[in-house]
């Protein structure tokens, strides 16, 4: 954001307009022992702008870049290459500056990169219709079980042990403000996953069962016996995605019958950025659709025949009332939905099956070699591109020892279920387009250093 500053006859002026005396006018309803009395300790005072700029170059040098060490992680966020046109497009003026379209009528642009981002979430989720995204794959994930509540009026949801923990945590929270009751597990360090025990616990209170499609350490399943057994018990299946990519390659949620299928649309034009912001993938089989939360683009004709573009539904809090709102999530992630639509038309769909295809055959050829290092065995044998190892030590320190020698290893299962002993020792590791055979060879030279 631009400096711009302001001199005390401005000051002045603007507090003149306001009715305001001085500035501490404007904090009156700030309690008194709230507020600070001096300059925020340990804070430098004033610095020059090149100053200013050393020191932050000079902090920013201290991050490891994705880009230029060999690079695995992944559970949820991904490396991809985002060609340079992505960015030149999103930059346009009439494309950054367009926030969210209140006003259709002016915002035609706006809307019809939606509605086209809509039409391409649904053909890649395999739903009858997708919103105009969410803002991330975590907070479209309990959009989707308070939708299934909703829906069935029941309010049990059973969450797959494969599921992202960090969506389990966003879902546990705002559980604990609606009454919903989460059953939770965490995964097992085996190639199967936990479908079976998901069919078993659907009674005539569950809502939805809630899991990830590949889950979280890489494993992907049939889904469709699953579906059925939700079905016959009047459940909804939730499918969450978290790496898109996939489906250029492997069937999709709603192939199977999926009743809901969120995800994360990062992957796809939008970087790693340190976390976000991000963008929710949101679908939905056409019966459910007016439960769907944020908003859906429509095209229509004017009075005039021509074509346009509408908000068809809109159903968040600004727009009806607040107890007839299926959401309070206000926006979108507007840009990033832009960045992914543009990302997926340069591709088109034999892009991204090609794209899907080399993700594919170079973790296949990174499984391989990885799991020829003594003290290292692979769990995940149907994945993407994405597997996890189990190795013969705690996985934590490892990572930690080759990311101190610029190798960034993967995401150790101990950081994301600390106290979880029996995964302490699971490492999750992702190869995308962006890996090279030489990548792997390092890493598993180190691994086998570090193990030994």
């Amino acid at each position: 954001m631009r400096y711009l500053p302001l001199t005390p006859t401005d000051r002045e002026s603007m507090l003149a307009v306001i009715g305001a005396s001085s500035i501490d006018d404007l904090f009156v309803d700030v309690p008194e022992e709230a507020r600070l009395s001096g300059p925020i300790a340990d804070l430098p005072g004033h610095a020059s702008e090149l100053a200013v700029e050393r020191h932050m170059t000079a902090l920013a040098r201290r991050n490891t870049v994705a880009g230029e060490v060999p690079f695995f992680l992944g559970a949820g966020a991904y490396r991809h290459h985002v060609p340079a046109s992505v960015d030149h497009l999103i930059q346009r003026g009439e494309f950054l500056t367009a926030y969210t379209p209140y006003q259709p009528e002016i915002a035609q642009g706006t809307l019809q990169m939606l509605f086209e981002f809509q039409t391409q979430v649904a053909r890649l989720l395999g739903t009858d219709v997708a919103n105009a995204s969410m803002y991330d794959g975590s907070t479209a994930c309990w959009e989707a079980i308070g939708m299934a509540r909703r829906i069935t009026r029941r309010g049990k949801a059973i969450l797959s042990g494969g599921l992202h923990p960090h969506y389990v945590s966003v879902a546990r929270t705002m559980a604990k403000y609606t009454g919903d009751q989460l059953d939770t597990a965490s995964p097992v360090l085996s190639a199967q996953g936990d479908l079976d025990a998901l069919i078993a616990k659907i009674d005539d209170d569950t809502s939805c069962v809630v899991v990830q499609y590949p889950d979280i350490l890489g494993r992907i399943a049939d889904l469709t016996p699953l579906a059925d057994a939700c079905h016959a018990k009047k459940a909804l299946l939730i499918a969450v995605v978290t790496e898109p990519v996939a489906l250029g390659a492997i069937r999709s949620p709603g192939e199977m019958d999926a009743d809901i299928v969120v995800g994360e649309g990062q992957s796809l034009g939008v970087g790693l950025q340190f976390g976000g912001p991000y963008v929710g993938l949101f679908g939905c089989k056409d019966k459910y659709v007016r439960q769907m939360p944020g908003r859906l683009c429509g095209e229509t004709v004017d009075a005039d025949g021509r074509r346009g573009f509408v908000l068809t539904l809109s159903t968040r809090e600004q727009h009806i009332r607040r107890e007839k709102a299926t959401s309070n999530i206000c926006t979108n992630s507007g840009l990033c939905a832009l960045a992914f639509s543009i990302h997926m038309t340069l591709l088109g769909e034999a892009g991204l099956r090609r794209l899907a295809a080399i993700n594919h055959a170079g973790a296949v050829a990174a499984a391989e070699r990885l799991a020829q290092v003594p003290g290292v065995e692979l769990v995940t044998d149907r994945f993407f591109n994405e597997f996890t190892l189990n190795l013969s030590q705690e996985a934590r320190p490892v990572v930690r020892t080759l990311a101190d020698r610029g190798i960034l290893a993967g995401v150790s299962l101990g950081r994301l279920y600390p106290g979880e002993g029996d995964l302490a020792n699971g490492l999750v590791v992702a190869v995308t387009e962006t890996t090279t055979a030489e990548d792997v060879e390092t890493l598993a030279a180190a691994l086998q250093e570090v193990l030994a």
